[in-house]
């Protein structure tokens, strides 16, 4: 039987569609929630398998990133939340996606309700629209299993991606094992440097992973290279796109 994904879709959201393709293409079913019917509770997470936030800018982003959007859920449907995170299922974050996870406070750590890092405002103080290079570190998190030391590149697209936290909470994350992705150069080495590292995000983190692996949270978009043609060099041999959709492969060879 397939894995099922809820793909959550509140107003401003922008990359379903792309999400709903790489799932589909990955060899899961899907169905794209509206957030007012888990709200009115219409909808239930129970029936799903993959929690999936996708990326845009809900409700415009006015408060700040993703903060509307995590306080109705909270507010609504907290209890489905932390059951969905108890069982072992699993949760992927895109963008502003990433954004609500921190915001709920499903990432770092899983502690629903806790706000306990931050994605806030660009070093550069505006929006960065581009295509980055990003290095796959060793954790483990069930969406990069096997593709540990692989450079995957991917669009970026936001205003507020620049992952900060205290520093026991980073040297936590750290000692679990909790960095998914870098920033890296064309070397493969991690880097602040701009535009490189599009925002400045602390120690060139780009994407988390909870403690047991099974939350995922990344401000780049791999939704956005699951196809050959999607790399804007994919008609030069060798720098073919397309490699992306192995994290969403990982997420449904987990239930298999």
């Amino acid at each position: 039987m397939k894995p099922k994904a809820a793909i959550i879709f509140s107003p401003g959201i922008n990359r379903d569609q792309e999400t709903s393709y790489a799932l589909s293409k990955a060899g899961a079913d899907f169905e794209i929630i509206q957030l007012i019917e888990l709200e009115k509770k219409e909808k239930r997470l129970d029936d799903f398998q993959i929690l999936f936030c996708p990326g845009g800018f809900s409700y415009g982003d006015d408060v700040m990133s993703a903060k509307i959007w995590a306080s109705k859920s909270l507010a609504h449907f907290h209890d489905q939340l932390q059951k969905f995170i108890n069982e072992d299922k699993l949760v992927i974050g895109i963008c502003n996606g990433f954004q609500f996870l921190i915001r709920t406070g499903l990432l770092p750590f899983a502690h629903i309700g806790q706000i306990e890092a931050t994605l806030t405002h660009n070093a550069s103080n505006h929006f960065e629209c581009r295509w980055v290079n990003m290095k796959v570190e060793k954790s483990n998190c069930v969406f990069t299993q096997g593709l540990e030391e692989k450079i995957f590149r991917m669009p970026t697209a936001h205003c507020e991606g620049r992952f900060l936290a205290p520093k026991e909470t980073l040297q936590k994350i750290k000692d679990q094992n909790q960095i998914v992705f870098r920033y890296v150069d064309e070397n493969g080495n991690p880097t602040q440097n701009y535009p490189i590292n599009p925002n400045g995000s602390t120690d060139a983190i780009a994407g988390l992973c909870s403690p047991n692996g099974k939350i995922m949270g990344l401000m780049p978009h791999p939704e956005c290279n699951s196809k050959k043609n999607h790399h804007p060099d994919w008609n030069i041999e060798g720098r073919e796109g397309g490699e992306c959709l192995k994290i969403f492969e990982n997420a449904v060879k987990y239930f298999k």
